[in-house]
């Protein structure tokens, strides 16, 4: 019976935070609509990184005092925040928040593509091999349509959240390492060292204390940070060490119908039938990487 709980709730974290990434792509293109890419990722790390350094405190925990820790720390946010925040921002300058959910949820056919080629930690199958042939065929209808319409701009900026997705992958995996650890603690300690990174460059470039942002773009902002960064990454890190990184990535074959939802009604957006055939291919692909498979019960 406590396995079955246990289950329940990694399942109910799964699909809060496939609600929360999800619902972060329409307040991100909310938020650069008047603040610079830069200066909202920054933004976003300091606040996320503030809140869980104070709940860490609250809690009666401490962060590592170590290099090493902070090394891994800072390697962490360069995969999970730092630079795909930053290409998925600059990329929803002119991405809909829709499209860029369906490109950025092809992250554990990445996961499993690192993990077979390098770390080898969880099995080939010929599912998964379907799985990354779906999920590819998916973004190459999307990608492949706008190349051909000859809108470069598009092309960049869906090839930039593709990117940020190839660090999600990596970053899925690295975390693997932080085992042991309260999850608040590599979610704090990755966010911190992100807005070290990003607070002089958003100084440097930006110049954030002459700029004019909008209600709308501040209340995304701290909406973003506080739940969808904060909150999320405490149960990104948790479930990476319960259901392991490509369980974890699944997440992202739920995050599509949520984060193309969200975008069609805030936003008004909507998808060409090149699209929605992309997207069923990706989350079919996902699909058939991450649902777990049912073994036979035989009678004895």
């Amino acid at each position: 019976m406590p396995a079955k709980t246990d289950m329940k709730t990694e399942l109910a974290l799964l699909i809060a935070l496939a609600v929360l990434w999800g619902a972060s792509y329409t307040f991100i293109k909310i938020g650069v609509e008047t603040i610079p890419p830069v200066t909202l990722i920054a933004a976003r790390t300091l606040i996320a990184g503030g809140i869980l350094l104070a709940l860490i405190r609250w809690r009666g925990l401490t962060l590592p005092r170590d290099t090493a820790s902070w090394r891994r720390f800072a390697f962490q946010a360069c995969l999970n925040s730092v630079v795909p925040f930053t290409l998925i921002a600059s990329a929803e300058r002119s991405l809909d928040a829709g499209l860029a959910t369906i490109l950025n949820a092809t992250s554990p056919i990445f996961t499993f593509l690192l993990t077979a080629l390098i770390t080898r930690h969880e099995p080939v199958t010929m599912r998964k091999l379907f799985g990354v042939g779906a999920g590819i065929a998916g973004i190459c209808l999307i990608v492949g349509t706008q190349a051909l319409g000859g809108l470069g701009h598009q092309l960049w900026a869906q090839l930039a959240v593709v990117a940020a997705t190839v660090c999600y992958a990596g970053a899925a995996i690295f975390g693997r390492g932080f085992k042991g650890l309260d999850p608040m603690i590599p979610a704090a300690g990755s966010m911190l060292c992100g807005a070290a990174i990003l607070v002089p460059l958003s100084l440097v470039f930006d110049r954030p204390w002459a700029l004019a942002p909008s209600t709308a773009s501040i209340l995304a902002l701290l909406v973003l940070s506080v739940f969808s960064t904060a909150l999320a990454f405490c149960i990104y890190f948790r479930l990476i060490h319960t259901l392991g990184s490509v369980g974890t990535t699944s997440q992202a074959y739920l995050r599509v119908p949520i984060g193309v939802g969200i975008g069609a009604v805030f936003l008004g957006e909507s998808l060409g039938p090149t699209a929605w055939w992309g997207m069923a291919l990706v989350v079919a692909g996902v699909a058939a990487m991450t649902l777990p498979v049912r073994k036979p019960v035989f009678a004895r």
